[in-house]
């Protein structure tokens, strides 16, 4: 009899319906998309490497990043993490990693020609109804092109996007007004410090409008002393230092949208005298089909004495107007929405023979061509 009732029940334990038997496995562990999820933590980056060659690109230029002639680069690798809850306190970190970060970097670490590595913005964030502040370190508010590769439209950077600082720390207010309207005001080191090489302070304004759904403009501007010399190194003379920016973009029909950017920077010089530069910059985009873009960028940038690219200029041009105009024109394939293929040509004039070739024959002018990939996550 106790063998029948032993054998009856591991006949039931096998006929049991594999719900049950299921039920005693234990849970799958949670991945890691999904712990960051539950708490709040967005992660997004990108790999940026590509290829450049400028003809009579070898000795002076008005570029940013891309300032090798004939080179293969990692360019950046970017990172993100961050918790930006609508209310209440959150923060993000923002990592560059790679050949542009040597540009980058804020005072008092060298610039450029610093290291690879750069805490691009790492900041702290507090939102409460209309109102949102940050205090840290973060991206500047001007310009149409930004350090985040993936956000712009074409390779290479602007003339105008190196004629504004990358990045300020201090505190950063933004108030939404409505739906359409947001104003900024804050208080920073200055242009690209860390640490402020001087006791003065620089204030920036900024406001947000999207008065219909297609058009946007940000106008914002800057005003503090900064160094006369150009570099951030503290003890040289100083000067108030003002720039003005207005971007705005609109979008015509579905496939096809316009950009103009208009940038005027001065600085008190020694003598009550001023230095100027100013600039504009317009855009064309145009997606010829869901994968296919094209982009055409146009610019003009005024460097009156020298001001911006004066430690590069020859001497014999070096309290005299330099005028610069490029044209570039970007075709992109976006392949999915982890990877897009970019190529490039670039065609850059000035009125003085400012660039030079390997040979060390100088030109008025410089053509490039490049080619770069980008994979998101």
């Amino acid at each position: 009899m106790k063998k029948l009732l032993i054998a009856s029940a591991v006949s039931a334990l096998f006929a049991a319906p594999a719900t049950v038997l299921a039920q005693a496995k234990p849970a799958p562990a949670p991945t890691l998309d999904k712990v960051l999820e539950a708490s709040g933590i967005s992660v997004s980056g990108y790999i940026d490497a590509g290829y450049t060659y400028a003809k009579n690109g070898a000795g002076f230029t008005d570029r940013v990043f891309d300032t090798q002639q004939n080179s293969f680069a990692l360019n950046q690798f970017g990172l993100s993490v961050a918790k930006q809850p609508k209310e209440g306190f959150g923060g993000l970190v923002n990592l560059t990693v790679g050949r542009d970060a040597q540009v980058i970097h804020s005072f008092p670490e060298p610039q450029p020609g610093g290291s690879m590595f750069d805490i691009t913005q790492a900041y702290l964030q507090y939102a409460g109804g209309p109102l949102t502040v940050i205090a840290g370190k973060f991206v500047t508010l001007q310009g149409s092109e930004v350090i985040w590769s993936p956000s712009n439209t074409n390779i290479s950077r602007s003339i105008l996007f190196g004629a504004i600082p990358f990045t300020h720390t201090g505190v950063r207010a933004t108030w939404a007004l409505s739906d359409t309207v947001s104003l900024i005001a804050g208080v920073n080191n200055g242009w690209d410090q860390l640490t402020d090489s001087n006791k003065g302070k620089t204030v920036e304004l900024g406001a947000t409008l999207n008065p219909i759904k297609p058009l946007s403009i940000v106008v914002s501007g800057y005003s503090g002393q900064e160094s006369i010399t150009g570099t951030s190194a503290p003890g040289g003379p100083q000067g108030t230092r003002t720039s003005l920016n207005a971007v705005v973009s609109y979008a015509i029909i579905d496939p096809l949208s316009v950009g103009l950017e208009v940038l005027d920077v001065s600085q008190d010089t020694v003598g009550n005298n001023k230095a100027k530069y100013n600039g504009v910059a317009a855009y064309v985009t145009y997606m010829f089909m869901p994968k296919l873009r094209g982009v055409l960028r146009a610019e003009s940038f005024d460097d009156k004495n020298g001001f911006h690219f004066g430690t590069g200029v020859p001497a014999a041009f070096a309290t005299s107007d330099t005028k610069y105009k490029e044209v570039t024109a970007t075709v992109s394939f976006l392949a999915n929405d982890s990877f897009e293929a970019r190529a490039e040509v670039r065609r850059d004039q000035a009125n003085n023979t400012v660039f030079t070739d390997s040979t060390g024959a100088t030109s008025k002018n410089m053509t490039s061509v490049a080619l770069q990939g980008l994979y998101k996550f």
